[in-house]
């Protein structure tokens, strides 16, 4: 059946200039990080595609090494785009990254001019896209002149292939640094992508500062920690869990008294736990947009249900602060 969205779809939510650039994006962006590898059924992942685009979520994220292999979420996100978005090219905002582990021997990730630009090229390939709209560094190079790894940003923008260029999980630091050298180069960084979350504060320690006087624009991943701020282990941990199951969170991260504390908080604004930990991240205006994932049409809709809650109160920030204590101290 032909796709065709839905026309109220700019109705659905808030889009938010990114710094002092003229891109705005959705208060809420879909990230293909899980879900949308060869490990995933086609027809859900193609659901989950159509109903965010419906609902106003006009960003869609990936990286080279997203999915189960490496480089499938690419590939899938092609193949749906084929068949339902291609007529909508010029109203989505599709992103990629290059920098962690993708392919064998010293050319296959981090910072190298080599390794970004021979990356995108392949992401390109596995997309069938033309170009993308963003192009990150997805991690800084403890080993490469940070001048070389902004050199293949500013490369990709010319080229045509990236209209804009972004970094991710910099440090306030080195985002100040890369911000200078892109400026000097005249490609100007668009974005900056950290984790951030209730309990993961980091960027609050002037990564965000830096981001303001830069003009450039935050989006930020992990914003549920992984699943520690739904409601999914209000009760312990399910033996089908990601903490359970998955090597990117232990048994050992979770809390389940925070978590009840901060849903009985959440319950009284009339949101799930998980639409107050992303209406929260989005409360500071420096923050574009938040990153959700989703292996379900419900979830999907539960999440981007968050920019319809209340603003938060003075007295609410003050509790949701004394509930998460030290485990939201500003470092990862």
């Amino acid at each position: 059946m032909t796709y065709e969205a839905d026309a109220a779809r700019y109705e659905r939510q808030p889009y938010n200039r990114s710094g002092r650039s003229g891109l705005k994006l959705p208060a809420v962006s879909l990230g293909l990080w899980h879900n949308f590898g060869d490990d995933r059924p086609l027809e859900n992942s193609r659901a989950i595609l159509r109903r965010a685009f419906d609902l106003g979520v006009t960003h869609f994220d990936l990286a080279n090494n997203y999915g189960v292999p490496y480089g499938s979420a690419e590939r899938t996100f092609g193949r749906i785009f084929r068949q339902d978005f291609s007529a909508y090219r010029d109203e989505l905002v599709i992103s990629t990254k290059a920098g962690y582990d993708m392919w064998p021997g010293p050319y296959g990730e981090w910072g190298s001019r080599k390794y970004l630009l021979a990356s995108l090229d392949q992401s390109l390939g596995r997309m069938g896209l033309e170009y993308v709209d963003v192009f990150y560094s997805h991690r800084p190079d403890p080993d490469t002149p940070l001048e070389e790894t902004m050199g293949a940003l500013d490369r990709a923008v010319r080229s045509g292939k990236a209209l804009y260029a972004g970094i991710s999980n910099y440090s306030a630091e080195q985002t100040a640094q890369a911000a200078r050298i892109m400026r000097e180069l005249g490609t100007p960084l668009l974005i900056h992508q950290p984790s951030y979350s209730m309990i993961n504060r980091w960027i609050e320690g002037g990564l965000l500062d830096t981001l303001e006087e830069a003009g450039m624009g935050c989006i930020v991943y992990s914003p549920l920690a992984q699943g520690l701020l739904t409601d999914r282990y209000l009760k312990g941990v399910p033996a089908d869990s990601r903490a359970a199951t998955s090597r990117f969170l232990s048994e050992k991260q979770i809390d389940v008294e925070l978590a009840r504390s901060l849903d009985e908080l959440a319950r009284g604004r009339g949101q799930s736990l998980a639409q107050m930990a992303l209406s929260w991240t989005l409360r500071d205006p420096r923050v574009t947009s938040v990153l959700i994932g989703a292996s379900s049409v419900r979830q999907l809709e539960d999440n981007v249900a968050c920019v319809d809650g209340p603003a938060f109160t003075e007295d609410e920030l003050k509790a949701i602060d004394e509930i998460t204590g030290p485990r939201a101290a500003a470092g990862r």
